[in-house]
């Protein structure tokens, strides 16, 4: 769309949007520079994503890895620019799933024969303080698997570790996120994935005002707690499953039974919660796993 023609649509849709009949929502085109810089301290960040075989770490592998290195100042959380991408297919060894491809686009045939260099990712990765997925559960035990510059590295994971229901967007799926906050993306290709998440966290959040990575470096340099809610009672599922707990079926070693992470300062609120599900003190039965930035949402914990 030519520059002029883009402007004729933009006045269109300001004008619907001023109306209060109408949001917009606008295609998101992938931005190198956020803010100028302001004499702020400044660090650099990895947002990452893959896509995958399927969703088990043990059996599936990954089939593209998207990287965005970005430049961010740790005491405001306000994004700069930027820095460097990284994105690479990789052939599995295998057939890939048809429903993946049906997701992904991703064929056979586009990652017959391809490989992730692991030096270019060691080069890439260790270049940033910190490393940003939204659900780092699901990247980080995949990524780990193929490349071990990641274990030595602190993560923060977007989906859980920003207040997104305090901020009034009832979801923690990017895509929702990202219709919340007016604008759409090609979902489900790994690059894409990252310039989005990061124009989500360059963003004000909508009741705070601050850019929705401040509050993600501040939970993710913090320790978390990792509770069981081992033996809970079968008819509190319901219960759990709204508040945001997972079902583990013991692979791996993992207790059998419902599960959440919560941050540092939740974890006395979430302790009284179980307490009304087990209808007693929960501190005796659960079980509560304390992690640290280095090892959270790893399976090597």
């Amino acid at each position: 769309m030519a520059d002029d023609e883009r402007t004729q649509w933009d006045i269109i849709a300001q004008a619907l949007e001023e109306t209060g009949e109408y949001r917009i929502i606008r295609k998101l085109h992938p931005r190198e520079r956020y803010a100028e810089p302001d004499g702020e301290p400044t660090q650099l960040g990895l947002i990452l994503d893959t896509e995958t075989t399927g969703l088990d770490p043990q059996a599936d592998d990954v089939i593209e890895l998207g990287m965005v290195l970005f430049e961010y100042a740790p005491a405001t959380g306000r994004i700069y620019h930027v820095v460097d991408t990284f994105d690479e297919l990789r052939d599995p060894g295998r057939h890939i799933p048809a429903e993946i491809t049906a997701m992904t686009h991703i064929t056979d045939d586009m990652v017959h024969g391809r490989a992730i260099d692991v030096a270019a990712v060691d080069a890439f990765a260790n270049r940033a303080t910190v490393v940003i997925a939204h659900n780092a559960a699901f990247d980080r035990p995949f990524v780990e698997k193929q490349w071990s510059v990641f274990e030595a590295k602190p993560w923060g994971c977007s989906m859980t570790q920003v207040h997104w229901r305090d901020e009034g967007i009832a979801t923690q799926k990017q895509e929702l996120i990202a219709l919340c906050m007016g604008f759409f993306y090609e979902a489900h290709r790994a690059e894409n994935d990252c310039h989005a998440l990061l124009h989500i966290l360059a963003n004000a959040l909508p009741l705070s005002g601050q850019p929705a990575l401040k509050p993600l470096l501040e939970h993710a340099m913090a320790n978390d707690a990792h509770i069981w809610a081992i033996a809970a009672p079968f008819d509190a599922k319901d219960a759990l499953k709204s508040r945001g707990y997972r079902w583990s079926n013991g692979a791996g070693g993992e207790p059998k039974s419902w599960h959440v992470m919560v941050m540092a300062d939740e974890l006395d609120a979430e302790l009284a919660f179980l307490d009304s599900i087990y209808g007693g003190d929960a501190r005796s039965i659960v079980r509560v796993d304390r992690m640290s930035p280095l090892n959270r949402f790893s399976n090597r914990t």
